[in-house]
């Protein structure tokens, strides 16, 4: 069968290699600066067959490390997208939501580095790629103009699809766990933390969470919207044109960047502004997320080594190499305890204080002649995509080859967990490398 029928009506849908794949499928529709709504119901039937687009945005910042996660696609501000990956007998089985990681300002679950046919294959899971609106467009409306929070706003409208559609693919939706990395993790967090998502998915994995950086973000939300403000020299936000507003997010960042590590990520969802709880009520909301979500959570034994080698300090002993790698290593170790480990044993431990289920991970494998180490990202190819898909990450080394065996595991417990939770663990802490 090569359609399906959704909300709204009919896709066709490409089947190949044992595999159901809708791609680019809309979940969602808004103006500029607006909530987004369901889309509306069309006649005939709608390819699903194509990737959809990615939003607009600038290069990455981490293009240096990954290689390019946009290779192949379109962008466009119509980017409310979701791909469905399923077995072609799939009945009732578990569903996986992931959300991309980019500093909420790059990527797209759209990039064919995020393919989850393998993850589908050897884990009899379902896989739902969610795209949502980033930087300027998602995080950071001008003032006056729109609602906050809409990429995350996004994500839920896009759960909220899984929920009435994805028993047509063969998944369960009394079964789905949420998953993502950086600030696709960071976005599961958020989730979270939200009423208006609660008993949209029952288990979440947060793989190198950059949590804990919220103190200060309304005053640094300030200063980005007087700079974009200042870029945009009176012209209307919500009538200029795409390459005016990512100039304006530009601009917007180097004002956070005065903000410490907090100006790292300096688009993200905000607390004390729907659908998010005020950070006073964050403890509470913790709590009552603990008693019906399982988690597992970690990060890479070296994930802040990418964010240390970009700083101009460290940049400028590269001169003399082993200087460079010198300052490279002190400062990722670090900086991993103050932005991903320190924060991620944090919540486990909350987790586990309000009687919830959490299982711990470390990911230690570093290929031969890899710049950085273990450093953020380097999970992601155990995970998604081919070797053609990774082919360019340069911190994968000069081989670029990563170790099937190791992929073969993780990909193993990732779809143990989507199953059974963290019973299924062999450890509720787990080491990979």
């Amino acid at each position: 069968m090569r359609e399906r029928r959704i909300t709204g009506g009919t896709i066709q849908v490409e089947r190949e290699d044992g595999l159901v794949r809708a791609r680019g499928v809309r979940y969602g529709t808004a103006k500029r600066f607006a909530v987004s709504e369901p889309p509306a119901a069309w006649s005939g039937v709608r390819d699903a067959t194509a990737p959809g687009p990615a939003c607009p945005q600038r290069p990455s910042r981490l293009g240096w490390v990954t290689g390019d996660a946009l290779a192949g696609l379109s962008t466009n501000e119509n980017c409310l997208v979701l791909t469905v990956t399923a077995p072609a007998d799939a009945h009732r089985l578990p569903v996986m939501v992931w959300f991309h990681g980019g500093a909420y300002v790059a990527g797209s679950g759209e990039s064919a580095k995020y393919d989850p046919g393998a993850l589908v294959r050897a884990g009899n899971v379902v896989v739902v790629n969610v795209s949502y609106r980033l930087g300027i467009f998602g995080y950071l409306a001008p003032p006056g103009i729109g609602a906050d929070n809409l990429g995350l706003r996004d994500q839920i409208l896009a759960l909220r699809w899984v929920q009435d559609n994805i028993a047509a693919f063969g998944g369960d939706a009394a079964n789905v766990t949420a998953f993502g990395q950086s600030a696709g993790a960071h976005s599961v967090m958020s989730l979270m933390l939200c009423e208006e998502a609660a008993g949209l998915f029952h288990r979440a994995i947060l793989q190198s969470a950059p949590l804990e950086l919220d103190n200060g973000r309304d005053d640094m939300a300030h200063a980005m919207g007087a700079a974009m403000a200042g870029s945009l020299a009176g012209a209307d936000p919500a009538e200029t044109s795409v390459e005016k507003l990512l100039a304006a997010e530009a601009a917007a960042v180097a004002a956070a960047q005065g903000f410490g590590l907090l100006g790292g990520l300096a688009f993200a969802p905000r607390l004390g502004r729907g659908p998010l709880p005020a950070p006073a009520d964050v403890p509470g909301a913790i709590a009552a997320a603990a008693g019906r979500i399982e988690l597992l959570i970690g990060y890479t034994k070296d994930d802040a080594a990418p964010f240390v080698a970009m700083d101009p300090r460290v940049a400028r002993l590269n001169r003399v190499p082993a200087l460079g790698r010198l300052a490279v290593r002190a400062g990722s170790k670090a900086i991993t305890k103050q932005a991903f480990s320190g924060p991620a044993e944090r919540l486990a431990q909350a987790w586990r204080s309000h009687g919830g289920r959490v299982g711990t991970y470390r990911f230690d494998w570093t290929p031969a002649g890899a710049p950085l180490g273990a450093c953020h990202c380097m999970e992601l190819p155990f995970l998604f995509g081919s070797p053609q898909s990774w082919a360019d990450a340069p911190m994968l080394g000069p081989q670029r080859a990563i170790d099937n065996q190791l992929s073969a595991e993780m990909r193993t417990r990732w779809m143990q967990f989507a199953h059974r939770g963290v019973e299924s663990l062999p450890t509720p802490a787990l080491r990979f490398g």
